[in-house]
């Protein structure tokens, strides 16, 4: 029987993006190249832990769960995170970004400024460029500062990336046209903390890192992995944790956060044998895309 490994996630890193497994072994993601893997039978998703540590009771979760952890380790992994607040003391400076995934989608956030762009390849944002760098609370009172004058906010939903990163502007330029305006109005803004410096605007792409260019429409998405279920595909893109696997002729996105916690083998099928949702079609008197 091929030895099971379980997944950590997906992390970017220089050379592109790289499957982690427990033990800290890596895969790189080749865009061409083929992904595939099984679920081992008889397999239970465990909770992948909080904060590096492991779930002390290593309790299930559900297939469906991006999140991957029980809601005890759930809330120790929040309550140590920039996110919820709890790290004001901090003494590591953070940018504060504006992040642009398609038409109408422009979010604000912050990441610490040793991270790098990390954070937003880690999002799939197609285009951003940085808005300031400073103190952490500095940081936090911008971001409130734009969520609230120009009601940019700090989330976008994965469905809403994925429904159009296949139909996007095709130029550079067009794809940073909202990003510049938002930026150009961002900085004009009265109230911004002393101690956080304004960056100027220099967008930068991510369309030919993820490899969007020319990208088909996909047709439906992995819903969940199930024990003894099958995932292969050749990969054309990836963008922040979403595998684009073709299979068969058809396009069908893996988010790979429902892997975590998994017992996973490698296999030389080529089926893709777990529950995939498929993507439908509206009218556009109804809704212009997917849902």
């Amino acid at each position: 029987m091929a030895q099971a490994w379980k997944c950590s996630g997906l992390r970017w890193a220089a050379g592109g993006p790289v499957l982690v497994w427990d033990g800290g072994r890596r895969s790189a993601l080749t865009r061409g190249k083929r992904v595939a893997f099984g679920v081992a039978d008889g397999g239970v998703r465990e909770c992948v832990g909080a904060r590096g540590n492991a779930c002390p009771v290593r309790a299930g979760v559900p297939g469906r769960s991006t999140g991957a952890r029980c809601e005890e380790c759930a809330r120790l992994d929040r309550a140590h995170s920039v996110a919820a607040d709890t790290m004001a003391d901090d003494p590591r400076p953070y940018h504060v970004y504006l992040a642009w995934f398609g038409p109408g989608m422009v979010k604000v956030g912050i990441t610490a400024e040793e991270r790098g762009s990390a954070r937003l390849l880690e999002q799939g944002a197609v285009c951003f460029s940085w808005l300031g760098l400073g103190p952490l609370m500095a940081a936090r009172r911008t971001e409130e500062l734009l969520r609230a004058a120009l009601r940019v906010p700090d989330r976008i939903p994965y469905g809403d990336k994925r429904a159009v990163r296949s139909g996007l502007p095709g130029t550079a330029e067009e794809r940073a046209a909202e990003l510049g305006e938002l930026h150009a109005r961002a900085v004009a803004l009265g109230g911004w903390p002393e101690s956080l410096v304004r960056e100027p605007y220099r967008p930068v792409d991510h369309t030919e890192v993820f490899g969007l260019v020319g990208l088909p429409d996909p047709v439906g998405e992995v819903r969940e992995l199930v024990p003894g279920g099958v995932v292969s595909g050749r990969l054309v893109a990836a963008a922040g944790p979403d595998l684009h696997l073709e299979n068969g002729g058809r396009v069908v996105v893996l988010d790979t956060r429902v892997m975590t916690g998994w017992q996973l083998v490698p296999v030389a099928s080529d089926e893709l044998t777990v529950p995939v949702r498929e993507f439908k079609t509206v009218e556009v008197t109804v809704q212009d895309g997917l849902f």
